[in-house]
């Protein structure tokens, strides 16, 4: 009866071991199953950051560049204005300076006609003084 006994209890732990093996092979399988997917779902994770990060880099450098274009454009309008303004007081000052040319020409022209017109009046003059004489 006691050998009986022993053999039950050696047959029972015998039992006991295996399915204490078949749960730790279960555990480990599930354990191993539970990182891979932990794996995953980091590297899905780390992979998710990454295209977010790069996503804001190209954001950040896509605004800089048109920060910059608006910036390199805002020079270039301010630079044709200045020349813009430059361009009209040179024509104004060329403008004055043709017309006091003209009105110096004029002047000039004037002077001369009334030298003329005097010289013209003076021999008008002269002749009609002789012919009276004459006369």
């Amino acid at each position: 009866h006691e050998r009986e006994h022993e053999r039950e209890i050696s047959e029972l732990i015998t039992k006991y071991e295996e399915e204490m093996e078949k749960l730790r092979a279960e555990l480990n399988k599930e354990q191993q199953q539970l990182l891979d997917d932990l794996r995953q779902q980091m590297a899905a994770t780390h992979k998710a950051e990454i295209e977010q990060t790069q996503l804001q880099s190209q954001t950040a450098h896509s605004l800089e560049l048109e920060a910059l274009r608006l910036s390199l454009n805002n020079m270039h309008t301010s630079r044709l204005e200045l020349m813009q303004s430059n361009l009209r007081k040179e024509k104004e000052t060329a403008l004055m300076e043709l017309r006091e040319m003209l009105n110096d020409k004029h002047a000039q022209e004037v002077a001369i006609l009334q030298s003329r017109h005097q010289l013209e009046w003076k021999k008008h003059q002269e002749q009609f003084l002789r012919e009276k004489e004459d006369l």
